[in-house]
């Protein structure tokens, strides 16, 4: 019988695997997945005009001027920087944008007093910031053997930050009550996200977060099973677009590897 290191490194294996074969296609695969939620909001901007501008200016009693500017910041940027990230277009001024638009939606909405929502919001920032790694990771190899001005060091740093913004959306899913199910489901995700925190079997335990909380969404957040005209739909939408943004930023975590600052890193050195 195969002990537990040697079905870990034989996952390891097969994970490899599949990602050579898929290598060109993640990438992209993960990008998309990350705007989806900004594609998504900037839509939801367009068809929703009236509700959200009314929202904003019942909410913070701006006027009607500042809160339809608001909607229009929040429409333009979002499909235009999502845009430029899918046709690899100035990604880093796309990245500092969208880092803008969470920031001030967080203010906009009061996510910063409903602690759920907002690490969903610091998740979704640090996928950003994975992908600002990526695109300069990009910049970099189009000038290969230029000095780098410690450069590598805020790579790592930087990609450090992004894995351990990103497990905070799993946070947001662990149910604290007896049932068998719930407590396996904290146990392994905990310990999975613990290790894709540290860097520990990071592809892997990366992949499996990446399956475990698509199977998750599409079980908790099926918006598409609830009727058009029922407000709950919406939040569902939000919900699961937000989710399948983390999912991108966990396949950007796979493509781009650990980075330094982590136990994979380490372990090379030995």
């Amino acid at each position: 019988m195969a002990s537990r290191s040697e079905l870990i490194d034989r996952a390891e294996d097969m994970a490899e695997k599949a990602l050579r074969h898929g290598k060109h296609i993640l990438p992209h695969v993960a990008r998309l997945c990350l705007t989806s939620t900004f594609i998504e909001d900037g839509f939801r901007m367009w068809f929703q005009w009236g509700d959200q501008r009314d929202y904003i200016n019942n909410t913070w009693s701006c006027g009607w001027f500042l809160a339809m500017l608001f909607v229009i910041i929040n429409l333009i940027c979002q499909l235009g920087c999502s845009g430029m990230v899918l046709l690899r277009k100035r990604v880093n001024l796309a990245c500092y944008v969208l880092f803008g638009i969470i920031a001030l939606q967080t203010v906009a909405y009061s996510i910063l007093w409903d602690l759920k929502f907002l690490m969903r919001n610091l998740a979704l920032a640090g996928g950003v910031l994975l992908l600002l790694v990526e695109s300069r990771a990009e910049g970099k190899s189009l000038f290969a053997g230029l000095p780098s001005l410690g450069e590598n060091s805020s790579k790592t740093v930087m990609q450090l930050s992004g894995r351990i913004l990103l497990v905070l959306m799993f946070l947001t899913l662990l149910r604290f009550d007896s049932s068998i199910l719930h407590i396996l489901q904290n146990i392994v995700g905990t310990a999975l996200i613990v290790l894709v925190a540290v860097g520990y079997k990071t592809k892997l335990c990366a992949l499996a977060l990446v399956a475990w909380l698509s199977l998750l969404n599409c079980y908790m957040n099926a918006w598409w099973n609830i009727a058009a005209h029922r407000p709950y739909r919406d939040f569902l939408k939000y919900d699961f677009f937000q989710t399948l943004s983390v999912v991108g930023g966990l396949l950007l975590v796979v493509a781009l590897g650990p980075g330094g600052y982590s136990v994979d890193d380490y372990k090379k050195k030995w």
